[in-house]
């Protein structure tokens, strides 16, 4: 890889345009890149695969999309940044200290700016328990007050499930909170790019945030959009919110997605396998309660059109059962 030099904001949007058309194109298709029968994609470091410029100074280390183990050192999630003659902009810090250690050095790879802001897009582990390395960088770790708030109770519970999943690769991790939060939008004005990171209401987990570029038209998602592997639906998760939130994030008008989980795509690929998979659920689960049926007939939905995304097996079944018990009383 060779290293990024100074561009001026004209000259980088347009180069974001005329290579993120490529990437649309070849992307359009959706999950045809996804090859989860490889455990580690990219030998040598922890990441589960090198990133991938998306369009030009954004780039991605797409994660496994299987559930956290050993094999993927609990890199089942997207790291992202986007570089600027300014600095460099990271969204999610990683599963532990020596992942978000392994993305710095990648990162290194492609420019000698300094990593001057992290975003964690929620307050699960994937996304926040890499923030003790950041910080030590000196980078300002950002994130949603809620997703802040959740961590602060949550954070050791997750540490704990990492280190019993990552053992050695988990050496020291710990619990670090944003020093940074925001309620509803905080802006980055870097490098001549625009950086909005968005609250746009209750979605997946706690706070989710995203990443909006207005300028080269690009979302980091988050876990507000998945394609690849079924979504999962938490004790918490508010389907309903969801899919009111969901309105707002297609308002945006993006034409690239990064998303939370799986390849760069296009809105298209996400609503499919987001918006219209809770569509589907909560049409079936109404049909249900409609008939007087009972919680095992939830478990028993035929979803069989979501079969070939990866997790389908680990979560169809618990993904309906909890999408009944919330609207029983909605």
């Amino acid at each position: 890889m060779s290293t990024v030099k100074p561009v001026n904001g004209t000259r980088l949007k347009n180069s974001f345009h005329l290579a993120g058309c490529l990437w649309v194109l070849l992307l359009a298709g959706g999950s045809a890149l996804a090859d989860q029968s490889i455990a580690d994609q990219y030998p040598g470091s922890l990441l589960y695969s090198k990133p991938v410029e998306v369009i030009p100074h954004v780039w991605s280390a797409i994660g496994a999309t299987a559930p956290p183990d050993y094999k993927n050192a609990g890199h089942n999630n997207n790291l992202s940044f986007i570089v600027t003659d300014e600095g460099v902009v990271v969204m999610n810090s990683g599963a532990s200290y020596l992942l978000a250690k392994a993305l710095h050095d990648e990162i290194r790879k492609v420019t000698s700016q300094p990593v001057k802001f992290v975003f964690n897009e929620n307050a699960q582990g994937h996304a926040m328990l890499g923030n003790g390395y950041w910080l030590e960088q000196g980078a300002s770790i950002i994130a949603h007050r809620v997703a802040a708030t959740e961590f602060g109770k949550s954070g050791a519970t997750s540490l704990q499930s990492t280190v019993r999943v990552n053992q050695d690769q988990a050496a020291g991790t710990t619990v670090v909170l944003p020093n940074e939060t925001f309620k509803e939008r905080r802006v980055l004005e870097l490098g001549g790019v625009r950086i909005e990171a968005l609250w746009l209401g209750p979605a997946h987990s706690h706070g989710d945030v995203v990443l909006w570029l207005p300028e080269q038209k690009l979302v980091i998602s988050g876990d507000m959009a998945f394609h690849e592997r079924l979504l999962p639906v938490f004790p918490d998760t508010d389907t309903a919110a969801w899919l009111k939130t969901w309105e707002k994030f297609e308002d945006l008008g993006a034409l690239y997605v990064i998303p939370g989980h799986g390849h760069p795509t296009n809105m298209a690929q996400v609503r499919r396998y987001t918006r219209d998979y809770l569509v589907f659920l909560r049409s079936a689960v109404q049909a249900l309660l409609d008939d007087g049926e009972d919680l095992q007939a939830a478990y028993e939905i035929d979803q069989s059109r979501y079969s070939h995304l990866h997790t389908f097996k680990e979560l169809a079944a618990k993904n309906a059962g909890r999408v009944f018990e919330q609207m029983e009383f909605e």
